[in-house]
């Protein structure tokens, strides 16, 4: 959640280091920092707000240096303050900063407090900095105490250390926290995430678990959890600078909306180059993988968590097999009934989401191998961990509310879907010739719905002032009711549900009042009847209606209720265009009311901690 960039070089850095802190402002964060060795000492400046604060405050002290580190932090331990902000330093002699959790950190400040350190924060992160600074302190390179100091630390972390005696040396430490290395010509770099240094470099080496790092401005040695020298293989990222640039948008979540129709029709260039729906779309072995199984068990998180309800209707009704949906971080923790016949499907934006990871490792250890990872970014950790991968193409993706991501994975979960029916029989040609036909003209009727946006701009207005709001939706347009009641929440702070349209009556309805908007998803299907049966009982308790339906549907505006209109139903894929109109009147909404879309409070966009 929190973000991580460093740099050595034969030129300053400090201008690289508030560029990368910027480009992982999107990870959301309260406070930032810089740490550099220059002539001979740590020099540090901090702030709480943002990272432009902080720049200000480096320019005003005239830092410069050849190498440094720093930091944007998501408050955990301790509170929104300069003292507890990142890079902590031990001793006037070496900063650290740290992403992730140390869950033996009061055993470890007791212990160092016993040794005479005094503390100046209420961070878990600062018992790592005087931790390495005590092995320094018995002999040995900065490299060693960084790795002494791992092996007595319980938790996830991503940790850059810098020393003031080793002005020549960077060194990190990775375990369970994303954490990557740019190589470059005579000059090197750390980050969290590639974006903070893709305008430096774009050949990008990915730690795994355990490993820890010595890196110079001529050399990069990397070692493993046992401290044995490794080779990591060098990738050159796609990461585009201009998809990290905002061009004629006012928000990087408008952007990120009006991109799902290219989005979309990249995710399905391999599906519609094979001509069908292939196995191999998933993984070189996956025509023998998806043959053994007789379930499918979907992890994930957030709007993840969404897109794999979605994907349950079209999997049992295509496949004809079982689906569960758990939510990672529950599934992580509860007595589970192994199947290892059972696909376990994990969703993640990122790959590194720490529930998502950690679920797929229990699953994993109770000897259900039969992994699939559904991921936006290549090289990521549960990708890397999983016997096949689909990877979305939906590009980099800032806004922390999920959109273009939300998307791409249902479309990676409907070829799912359709590719099981196919393996197991389920599907006839002529059937499956259909459905890739639909798949065909997904973009465009994405395209229709981001051309409702008009409409949608008046109903915000109706809906900036309210406090509350109730979305429903039936059948496999449940799940889009409550992703579009997650949306709003995120970033307009209106509290708003999501329901099945059924359970209104068992108890939501008493909340329903000319107070309380309620949002339907009512695409003309066979529940559309009994949709309409439900819009009545809203009706009768004096609520308005917002109704998101088909052009061919029998619905008509009245004192109340309001009306918009996709232009035509698109079948099993309506969950997906629904989707837009909902992305939409979250973002409007959020507009309406002044709050801050690409960064709403105590979000971030990649959960890297428990």
């Amino acid at each position: 959640m929190c973000g991580i960039v460093g740099a050595i070089a034969q030129r300053d850095v400090v201008p690289v280091l508030v560029e990368g802190l910027k480009r992982l402002e999107y990870r959301g964060y309260d406070s930032a920092g810089i740490a550099v060795v220059s002539n001979g000492e740590v020099r540090r400046v901090r702030r709480t707000g943002r990272v432009a604060e902080m720049e200000a405050a480096a320019q005003a002290e005239h830092f410069s240096a050849t190498l440094g580190i720093g930091h944007t932090r998501w408050a955990t331990h301790g509170g929104v303050t300069e003292s507890n902000a990142h890079p902590h330093i031990s001793h006037d002699t070496l900063a650290l900063v740290h992403n992730g959790i140390i869950e033996n950190h009061e055993e470890q400040r007791a212990r160092l407090q016993a040794l005479g350190y005094v503390f100046t924060s209420q961070t878990d992160t600062e018992v790592v900095a005087h931790l390495i600074h005590h092995h320094r302190a018995q002999g040995g390179s900065l490299l060693a105490a960084l790795q002494a100091a791992v092996k007595e630390l319980h938790g996830a972390y991503a940790l850059a250390v810098i020393d003031k005696r080793d002005p020549n040396t960077l060194v990190v430490a990775r375990m369970g926290c994303p954490l990557l290395i740019g190589v470059g010509e005579n000059e090197n770099f750390v980050a969290s995430d590639v974006s903070a240094i893709v305008s430096a470099t774009r050949k990008v080496m990915f730690l795994e678990e355990g490993d820890t790092a010595e890196i110079s401005c001529a050399s990069v040695q990397v070692f493993d959890t046992h401290n044995a020298p490794v080779v990591r293989e060098i990738h050159m990222s796609d990461v585009s600078l201009a998809s990290l640039e905002l061009g004629p948008y006012s928000h990087f979540m408008q952007k990120e909306i009006h991109e799902q129709p290219r989005a979309i029709s990249d995710t399905l260039e391999g599906i519609v180059a094979a001509a069908g729906f292939k196995a191999s779309l998933f993984g070189a072995d996956a025509e023998h993988v998806l043959a053994d199984i007789e379930a499918v068990q979907i992890l994930a998180c957030g709007t993840s968590y969404y897109a794999g309800l979605t994907a349950r209707y079209w999997i049992e009704e295509l496949a004809g097999i079982p689906c569960a949906v758990d939510i990672a971080s529950e599934y992580r923790y509860r007595k589970v009934v192994a199947n290892p016949k059972q696909l376990i499907v994990t969703i993640s934006q990122s790959g590194e989401t720490l529930d998502t990871m950690e679920a797929l490792k229990y699953a994993k250890s109770l000897g259900q191998d039969k992994t699939l990872s559904i991921c936006n970014v290549p090289e990521s950790a549960i990708p890397r961990a999983s016997k096949l991968v689909f990877l979305t193409r939906a590009g980099a993706e800032i806004g922390v509310a999920s959109t273009k991501a939300f998307t791409t994975q249902l479309v990676a979960l409907f070829t799912l879907a359709v590719t099981l029916a196919r393996v197991r029989g389920q599907v006839s040609t002529e059937r499956e010739a259909a459905l890739l036909e639909e798949l065909r003209h997904l973009p465009g009727s994405v395209q229709h719905a981001l051309n409702l946006e008009p409409q949608i701009v008046a109903w915000a207005e109706k809906f900036a002032p309210r406090q509350h709001a109730l979305f429903l939706g039936r059948g496999m347009h449940y799940p889009i009711a409550l992703e579009g009641a997650l949306k709003l929440k995120e970033i307009s702070y209106i509290h708003a549900e999501g329901y099945p349209a059924g359970e209104l009556k068992h108890g939501p309805l008493a909340l329903v009042d000319e107070a309380m908007p309620v949002v339907v998803i009512a695409p003309n299907d066979a529940l559309l009847e009994k949709v309409k049966s439900n819009i009545q009982e809203v009706r009768a308790r004096g609520g308005q209606m917002f109704v998101f339906a088909d052009a061919d549907s029998s619905f008509s505006e009245s004192e109340g209720v309001y009306v918009i209109r996709t232009p035509r139903h698109v079948g099993i894929l309506s969950p997906i265009v629904h989707a837009i109109p909902v992305q939409l009147l979250s973002y409007h909404v959020a507009l309406a009311r002044g709050t801050d879309v690409d960064k709403p409070r105590n979000l971030a966009k990649s959960v890297t901690v428990e």
